[in-house]
């Protein structure tokens, strides 16, 4: 990559209409100063930047794209990130505003470039887990050696940088929270050069990853919770936007939220979620970090109702608190847990607040901090942390430092009396003392407060052992150990906290989905949450970018899949479970037309498929064979949705049965629908595994006069 200019040649230029901005007091007078700014750029020669690498991976498209080919002639923001980091989350929404409003056709495109900081952020399969769990839809390039990183000389995760059409520096915007000023930029940008003809209006060839994924019951699960009383387990489904209550044989009780994001309170069948990671569960109740919405929610499962108890709806910046919950701005919260402080027992729900990287207290009952004054019932505020993206451990808790905390676990009893804290982002485990406040580290980490990139992977004592990214931590006080998800090595470990020591449980170090079922051959993928059952001799682990929830067994030393049934045995009609759009089908596979069949209003239509592996094979138990049953160009039939299923058992056909729309509008219309299976399958000898996939379209031909209420199709495919 031949060296040409970078940002340090643009700051001069940019910083005077930054101070000319900030003065200015109309839009008319900014959208002036952003004009003549762009005119007095377009007389320099020397703020072309450099072609990306050749030979780079790239997601979500066609293929590689170039400045001087596929983006020539656009309008092109690089969004500088890794996708660790909390800051480049919280600017999401701001490029996703952006896209909606301006297309490739209107001249703009912007391209992720994913620049690491976490060595398991430089894998590709990392970044497109990533790219799908954040609903990114605009080409990502994995720069895993920040070579544009450093040609441009960036310096700080999120960088935004807008080129012209000629791949040309325009503005750069550092950090977050500079929405206005980015739609300033980008429409100014865009009225400039296509007032004076230099953009094209081509598309960019787009093909999205998540489109040719089949569905799973669980989509990026972030944190689970375990209620040992009831014998149930509380799951974060992230990436499905809707928390799951199960009972512990994998009895699906309760969906709430899902599968699409949304923010509403009141009935179970009506609430909705952005993101939702910690869940805390304690008798009839679940208490949600809803991370996206920047909320705390809570699921009375006794009422039926889900209610908002801190947060606005929108980011917040304060970082001291103080007010009523749902008055209260709160930024990312990333995990809850219950606690006592100065009352009742359980009067506290304790925040990892991710977005402010602080540890809050949200009262659910009178009571009071360690040194604090007294706080009523629904205050929401800050207990411990700066502010400060720091590695600082202090016996004033305000003064003390974290870094993106993640996960939270609470060991009340003496002599630990703490709250155990992933800090992400400093690669360590800490503890804030419940009686007095004091942080202190626990392992992991180095002693330097500002050095955030002390990670690794190393079994040892205190500040000798190393982490990578821990998002999860569990205690186990019958045991006295706590557990951590030590996330971006793909591990379990496990601290002693008497001595300090943390040594590895479970996993290889290497990414995988293998199930040992030993624990030193299993494998993981960033697992973020963790949680202990059964007095201690159980781990339930959310394996995050596997999609699925694991079992450990502490006696026998195993790992388990934990089964979930989809069928629901809550009263309310739950939603689809799977995506929204059906998955697209492999080129191999294969595609069957059926005869058309005569179905009138109101019947139900069973379609009953008989499946055939080759001679000598088996379904694979851990894979997830499924089922979709969709009618593209005509959702009407299936009210909008993708009914979707599990297949678990070929000794007999399976029944999948609809029925159709009361009400016909069109009978004249020749609709169909697709069912198409995903089948996983391996050798009885052996460990060959394959996957299949078929297509089923059944034409459909609607008569007015009415009929029998079930019809029933057969169909048949031998693999």
């Amino acid at each position: 990559m031949a060296s040409q200019c970078s940002l340090s040649t643009l700051f001069p230029i940019q910083s005077e209409l930054d101070c000319a901005l900030d003065d200015a007091t109309t839009e008319q007078e900014k959208e002036n100063l952003t004009k003549e700014y762009l005119k007095k750029l377009d007389e320099r020669e020397d703020l072309k930047i450099p072609d990306f690498q050749t030979g780079l991976e790239w997601l979500n498209t066609e293929g590689p794209l170039s400045l001087n080919k596929e983006l020539s002639g656009k309008v092109v923001l690089l969004d500088f990130f890794t996708y660790c980091c909390i800051n480049c989350m919280h600017i999401l929404p701001d490029l996703h505003h952006l896209e909606k409003k301006h297309s490739a056709k209107d001249g703009l495109v912007v391209v992720g470039v994913h620049s690491a900081k976490f060595p398991n952020e430089k894998v590709l399969d990392n970044v497109r887990s990533a790219v799908l769990r954040y609903d990114i839809c605009h080409p990502v390039v994995n720069d895993s050696e920040a070579l544009l990183w450093h040609e441009l000389e960036v310096s700080c995760w999120p960088t935004l940088v807008l080129l012209g059409p000629r791949g040309n520096l325009l503005f750069s915007l550092v950090g977050e929270g500079h929405r206005d000023r980015l739609m300033l930029f980008t429409d100014s940008a865009l009225r400039h050069y296509g007032e004076q003809g230099l953009l094209k209006t081509h598309t960019v060839g787009i093909k999205l990853y998540r489109d040719s994924l089949p569905p799973s019951v669980l989509s990026f699960p972030g944190k689970v919770a375990v209620d040992s009383s009831r014998k149930r387990l509380a799951i974060a489904d992230t990436g499905h936007h809707r928390i799951l209550v199960v009972s512990l044989s994998g009895q699906l009780l309760h969906v709430i939220g899902g599968p699409k994001s949304g923010r509403q309170d009141g009935e179970l069948s009506e609430a909705s979620f952005n993101s939702p990671q910690g869940v805390a569960i304690k008798g009839e109740d679940v208490y949600v970090a809803d991370t996206e919405n920047h909320l705390i929610r809570k699921i009375d499962l006794l009422e039926r109702r889900v209610s908002t108890l801190a947060g606005v709806g929108a980011q917040g910046t304060d970082k001291e608190g103080g007010a009523m919950g749902p008055q209260q701005p709160i930024s990312s919260p990333w995990d809850v847990t219950l606690g006592t402080a100065g009352g009742a027992e359980g009067n506290v729900l304790w925040i990892a607040m991710a977005g402010t990287h602080q540890i809050w207290a949200l009262f659910l009952a009178d009571g009071k901090l360690p040194k604090g004054s007294e706080s009523k019932a629904g205050t929401c505020l800050r207990w411990a942390g700066s502010g400060s993206e720091e590695n600082r451990n202090n016996s004033y808790p305000h003064k003390a430092g974290f870094a993106q905390p993640s996960g939270l676990a609470s060991a009340p009893e003496e002599p630990w009396g703490c709250l155990y804290v992933a800090d992400s982002e400093s690669s360590t485990i800490r503890t804030l003392a419940l009686k007095d406040g004091a942080v202190k580290l626990l392992v992991g980490g180095e002693r330097d407060p500002l050095n955030l990139f002390a990670f690794g992977d190393v079994d040892g004592k205190g500040v000798d052992s190393k982490l990578q990214h821990p998002l999860g931590v569990a205690w186990a006080p019958e045991q006295s150990m706590l557990y951590v998800a030590d996330s971006y090595n793909h591990k379990i470990k496990v601290v002693d906290p008497k001595v300090k020591q943390c040594s590895t449980l479970a996993g290889t170090g290497e990414s995988g989905d293998t199930l040992g079922p030993e624990f030193n051959k299993s494998c993981f993928n960033e697992p973020g949450g963790i949680c202990v059952g059964d007095g201690g001799k159980i781990l339930y682990v959310a394996d995050t970018n596997n999609h699925q929830v694991k079992v450990l067994d502490l006696f026998s030393k195993t790992v388990s899949l934990f089964p979930i049934s989809t069928d629901c045995t809550d009263s309310v009609p739950t939603k689809p479970l799977g995506a929204t759009k059906a998955p697209k089908l492999p080129k191999s596979a294969a595609r069957k037309e059926m005869p058309p069949v005569v179905v009138s209003a109101g019947q139900t239509l069973i379609m009953s498929l008989t499946l055939s592996l080759p001679e000598g094979t088996k379904l694979t138990e851990e894979a997830p064979s499924c089922w979709a049953l969709s009618a593209e160009g005509n959702e009407w039939l299936l009210e909008s949705r993708v009914v979707t299923g599990e297949i678990e058992d070929l000794s007999k056909p399976l029944s999948i049965s609809t029925k159709l729309p009361a009400v016909i509008k069109d009978f004249n219309s020749n609709p169909s629908l697709t069912l198409v299976v995903w089948l996983y399958y391996c050798m009885e000898t052996g460990n060959a595994c394959m996957m299949k996939a078929a297509s089923f379209t059944q034409p459909l031909q609607i008569s007015a006069n009415g009929g029998e209420e079930e019809i029933t199709v057969a169909l048949a495919h031998a693999l």
